[in-house]
């Protein structure tokens, strides 16, 4: 009788990709050193860090392309390598740049794709290429592509696998701000309108900060960091607002003395107060102002960014990433 493989049952609170203790040695050398990554199901989740920081190594051995030297791993809920192929069944992949043959169109690519997986993807080579933009280019040689078409065209290429997890190494690389924007916006309609889990590795900090929910920042082979991205941004030691007043000089004063506040200045949006407590303090703050006779016309609190947050965990650690880093992107 024969044996039909079912699904497992993906629960709220269940994680697409789940690593415990995941090594891979090349040599004496750990490319990927004890990584516990958790990606939860339904989010756009960043696997951030400096170019060589292992994050296609990390990619290749979740899709069984390298072996893991120690550790375990599981996609969609299930054991790779041990059940590699019923896993990737679902999961489609772009590892570095996709690759196709030149002197074919972009239909006849997907064809051959298709081929192998059947009638069911065969069917979706045209939905595919209108999601992706390239339905009117489909016939084209891909050689005449340009990078963002290409790009494009190897999401399509993943699509026809109708995945529930998307796996893209780098994939905003070379393209323009249009190109870029695009893709923003393709792989928010592939979460939020579709479902789907995108796991991403990139080592442009702004643009994980504006597409993804979930982030890991990895570094030298370790997750220094993970979780969401509001909570990696805040998650420094300093606790600021801005405080617009009428006054700025007569406010300093008043706020001199103040046990909730430990160090208050000028600045473009009128004044930076840093607070000693928590955020709650702020109405202690509030509250002083109001009594010295201020008005008070804004009180908010200062929003780390992620490039902020990653500067000061890999200075903590010893990086060189305030060095060698301009802004937003990050440099090996």
């Amino acid at each position: 009788m024969e044996t039909i493989e079912t699904e497992p049952t993906l629960g709220d609170g269940a994680m697409a990709v789940e690593t415990d203790g995941l090594v891979k040695r090349f040599g004496e050398r750990a490319a990927i050193d004890r990584v516990d990554l958790r990606v939860p199901m339904g989010s756009a989740f960043g696997f951030l860090g400096p170019n060589g920081a292992g994050k296609t190594t990390m990619i290749r051995m979740l899709l069984g392309l390298t072996h893991a030297s120690a550790g375990t791993m599981r996609l969609l809920g299930r054991p790779v390598p041990a059940q590699r192929a019923l896993a990737l069944a679902r999961v489609g992949a772009i590892v570095e740049e996709p690759r196709f043959h030149p002197h074919l169109s972009g239909r006849e690519n997907l064809k051959i794709v298709a081929a192998v997986r059947g009638p069911a993807a065969y069917a979706r080579i045209q939905p595919s290429l209108e999601r992706v933009g390239l339905a009117e280019r489909a016939d084209e040689k891909v050689k005449k592509y340009s990078l963002g078409m290409r790009q494009r065209l190897g999401v399509a290429r993943c699509l026809l696998a109708d995945p529930k997890l998307l796996i893209l190494d780098e994939p905003t690389n070379g393209l323009d701000p249009g190109g870029i924007q695009e893709f923003r916006n393709m792989i928010r309609d592939f979460v939020e309108r579709e479902g789907r889990t995108v796991f991403l590795s990139s080592h442009l900090l702004d643009e994980v900060e504006k597409i993804c929910d979930h982030a890991a920042i990895v570094d030298r082979g370790k997750i220094v960091i993970q979780g969401a991205i509001s909570e990696l941004a805040s998650g420094g030691q300093r606790n600021e607002l801005i405080v617009g007043v009428d006054d700025p000089e007569r406010a300093l004063l008043a706020l001199e003395g103040l046990g909730a506040v430990s160090e208050a200045r000028r600045s473009d949006e009128g004044l930076r107060v840093v607070l000693a407590g928590g955020l709650p303090t702020a109405a202690e703050v509030n509250a002083r102002l109001v009594t010295e006779g201020l008005a008070v016309m804004r009180l908010e609190p200062v929003r780390q960014s992620l490039e902020q947050r990653f500067l000061e965990i890999t200075s903590r650690l010893g990086g060189s990433a305030e060095r060698d880093t301009p802004k937003a992107e990050v440099q090996a």
